[in-house]
């Protein structure tokens, strides 16, 4: 009898290739090349032409009708409107026709196109969007494990100038972590409950936390000293937002809104650390708040949702309510604009930059909010909610939502718009991450991966990319391009309840149940 290692050896020997194998296998691989090749080259001989039409997102003409050969590759329509619209330096556009977005060629979206449609006699009007000029690297490893949190971390938060990093746990304590080595630099305690939000002022100099215990604190960014505690709230404080910096009256600092489960929103002066205003009419907890920058004239305008199953917009300078919208049919869980990422971001973009004063920083705030808000074509707010739906809404136009978004098959639980507003993400509790279209609200793609409930997303600042943190301990990191998952990042050890990824683009940070904060980069 033969020993059972002898016939180990052999069955290895038999199950690796042999040369001839090889050469085969590699003859093979050459052929399938080729032939990929002459395909590719097949395409570009696609005779025929076809008018067409570039239209922006809004459906204003770019240039003339014009008459292009059907092979022409997406570089090609590129470099041809790059011409139409004078731009002096090449500027990087994604296509789409119809329905679908031109990847390869003109001829290979074109034969997508449904039966009627195959017309080379109709204009075709193929719609161009603005990509970022720059891109950021997909996060791949892990570089620090930051422990010091000794209960759960429930939320991390970039500074808008991307040098600090902040967290709040259930140990209620905030740290403010340095992301030059990547190491502790303060540790901030006064709170006497868990730690539920913490906020940066979009100029960066202030840090407020809020949670369980009713009270706001308000810290200075950089020495982590304690500069007020608010107090006016009498039930948890759920969610805190700060007013974008080109809103604020002149020599003013920027107010706070915050949200709290005693069915009101209060707005603060965190200088003087006084309550302007109590906002109250919603008739549950308040789960969620936003300031928008629209209405510059009166301070921007105030968003709140919450358990009662309606949005009700305010005037933060009078403190009237401008109108309420309801569709919902269940608790908001969560609010997002269109232009959040560059209300958070205040004059910081993904380049370095320094400012003198805060009157230097609201011009440049203000010049990046106009520019913002032409690329998203006008501000629109997404609600998420425990009805498993989601609505997309122009809150400061009209009452009725945009469009009704059904498909997750469980709770909402958060939305997130991409920078450039062209998408949006939802995550739910039905272990999907699902990809909207930013201005119809159309259903574009459902990322399917984790095998938990999906708690929260980030988006890079090239909105090329996505992070979403689970129940499952995981990380994914999914490309909007190729709508597939780009990296799957384990490492944690128990459930990850936040994520954040810096304005810069050079960092993930996510804190888990483990107590671990940790931090990805490229």
């Amino acid at each position: 009898r033969r020993s059972p290692l002898l016939a180990m050896a052999s069955s290895a020997a038999a199950a690796r290739p042999n040369k001839r194998r090889r050469v085969a296998e590699k003859q093979r691989a050459e052929e399938a090349a080729a032939a990929k090749a002459e395909e590719a080259n097949k395409m570009l001989a696609v005779d025929g032409q076809a008018l067409v039409q570039f239209v922006d997102p809004d459906g204003n003409r770019a240039g003339p009708e014009l008459d292009v050969p059907l092979g022409s590759s997406k570089e090609q329509l590129t470099t041809l409107l790059n011409q139409l619209l004078e731009n002096d330096e090449e500027m990087p556009y994604s296509f789409h026709l119809e329905d679908t977005e031109i990847v390869s060629s003109l001829a290979s979206s074109f034969g997508k196109l449904a039966g009627g449609k195959k017309s080379t006699e109709r204009v075709l009007e193929i719609t161009y969007y603005p990509l970022a000029v720059f891109r950021v690297r997909p996060v791949t490893r892990c570089t620090s494990s930051l422990s010091g949190h000794t209960e759960a971390i429930l939320c991390v938060a970039f500074s808008p100038d991307c040098t600090r990093l902040a967290s709040g746990s259930g140990d209620s304590t905030v740290r403010i972590w340095d992301l030059g080595t990547e190491l502790p630099k303060h540790t901030m305690q006064g709170h006497q409950g868990w730690v539920l939000t913490v906020a940066w002022s979009p100029d960066g100099s202030r840090l407020v936390s809020a949670g369980m215990d009713k009270i706001i604190m308000c810290w200075d960014g950089k020495t982590g000293k304690i500069q007020t505690a608010l107090k006016g709230h009498t039930q948890a404080v759920t969610c805190a937002c700060w007013q974008p910096l080109h809103v604020v009256p002149e020599g003013g600092f920027p107010q706070l809104a915050t949200a709290s489960k005693d069915n009101a929103v209060r707005l603060w002066d965190t200088v003087s650390g006084t309550c302007l205003r109590t906002l109250s009419s919603h008739s549950a907890p308040v789960m969620q708040v936003r300031w928008s920058g629209e209405r510059p004239e009166s301070g921007g305008a105030v968003l709140s949702a919450g358990r009662d199953c309606v949005i009700k917009v305010w005037n933060p300078q009078d403190g009237t309510m401008i109108t309420e919208l309801k569709g919902h049919g269940h608790w908001i869980n969560t609010l997002a604009l269109n232009t959040d990422y560059v209300l958070r971001a205040g004059p910081y973009s993904h380049e370095d930059q320094k400012f003198q004063s805060l009157e230097e920083k609201r011009e440049a705030a203000k010049k990046r909010y106009a520019e913002a808000l032409t690329l998203c074509g006008g501000e629109r707010l997404l609600s998420g909610s425990d009805d498993f739906t989601l609505f997309l809404w122009k809150p400061l136009e009209k009452k009725t939502p945009v469009c009704r978004m059904t498909g997750h098959q469980k709770v909402v639980n958060q939305v997130a718009f991409s920078p450039d507003g062209r998408w949006f993400a939802s995550a739910s509790f039905d272990k999907s991450v699902r990809l909207w279209d930013g201005r119809t609200g159309k259903y574009v793609h459902a990322f399917r991966g984790h095998v938990g409930d999906v708690y929260q997303l980030s988006w890079s600042a090239d909105s090329r990319l996505l992070v979403s943190a689970s129940k499952d301990s995981t990380v994914k990191l999914w490309n909007i391009a190729s709508r597939k998952l780009q990296e799957d990042l384990p490492g944690h050890a128990d459930e990850v309840y936040a994520v954040d990824w810096s304005l810069n683009g050079a960092r993930v940070a996510t804190g888990s149940k483990d107590r671990i904060l940790k931090i990805w980069r490229h």
